[in-house]
């Protein structure tokens, strides 16, 4: 597969290693871009890299909570600056208290909304404020207590990032303050039992080939069962650590876990939604000069 510049610039851009490098990658996979950052990681030349992490989109997550269920709606633009707009505003909190009647986003788009289904509003503010909107996705959470929290807050209820978090038993206020937890380490789920096998898997391979490559070239090499039995289990431990919910270092008093601040609070945690604006899309960018070029030729 012949290796294009644009390919070399995304990859660098995704893990921050050189040019040369990225372009060794890419070629030593075939162009497979994950594949690449997994070189790259086996390497040491590359972090862990998310897709999640390119967000471009703009727009708005709106939560509401009634009861024991908690929602939140991510509904975007175009620009940020529609989103800083109070009729924008005013459509999301529409939009996000009807998520509270129903259970996906295909029933979200039918539900009503002053008269008018979701799908109708939307098509109508489009027209109105002359940006595409779109209603991309809702979460919902179930539980004796639901806490919501809103990260880069640009209104009641709504900001670029919104969590909810679901508790069994009476809260005391540990719930908000494990949503405030998540929205700043972003978990990739609850516990070890939630994670993706893949996902798992793909770093158990990475960690392996990685610790495999530092022993050749180490002075003195280890036993392979050594890293097999101590070094590999090691590695996974930490990443499940850092990777769970449960097994993060509680941002509140980082001696104790989440689990255990949960635990010694009276209350377990059932579930929990992390939802950024525009998280894992991709937006065309255009220089400034190219910017102002489009603008005068139409």
């Amino acid at each position: 597969m012949a290796i294009t510049a644009q390919m070399v610039k995304e990859l660098r851009e995704m893990s921050g290693a050189g040019m040369m490098d990225a372009k060794k990658a890419l070629v030593e996979v075939d162009g497979d871009m994950e594949a690449a950052i997994d070189w790259l990681r086996t390497k040491g030349l590359a972090k862990a890299a998310k897709k999640a992490d390119r967000i471009a989109a703009e727009g708005l997550v709106g939560v509401a909570v009634s009861g024991g269920k908690g929602v939140a709606v991510e509904v975007n633009s175009e620009t940020d600056f529609v989103a800083k707009n109070a009729d924008f505003q005013k459509l999301v909190s529409g939009v996000t208290q009807a998520a509270l009647a129903v259970s996906s986003v295909e029933e979200l788009a039918l539900a009503h909304v002053n008269g008018k289904t979701v799908d109708e509003t939307i098509t109508g503010a489009t027209a109105v404020i002359g940006e595409k909107i779109s209603l991309r996705r809702m979460a919902l959470v179930e539980g004796d207590s639901v806490a919501a929290y809103v990260h880069n807050a640009a209104a009641d209820g709504m900001g670029k990032i919104g969590v909810l978090v679901a508790v069994k038993g009476t809260d005391n206020g540990i719930a908000k303050q494990i949503a405030m937890h998540i929205a700043a380490t972003n978990p990739l789920a609850l516990a070890e039992a939630d994670l993706d096998p893949v996902v798992v898997e793909r770093e158990r391979s990475v960690q392996t080939q990685k610790a495999l490559e530092e022993n050749a070239s180490s002075a003195k090499p280890k036993p392979d069962s050594v890293i097999e039995n101590n070094i590999i289990p090691g590695r996974m431990k930490k990443f499940l650590e850092e990777n769970t919910l449960m097994g993060q270092k509680f941002v509140m008093n980082p001696d104790i876990t989440v689990e255990q601040a949960a635990k010694d609070a009276g209350v377990v945690v059932t579930a929990f939604v992390r939802i950024a604006v525009g998280e894992g899309i991709e937006k065309e960018k255009e220089d400034f000069a190219a910017e102002v070029a489009k603008t005068l030729a139409s």
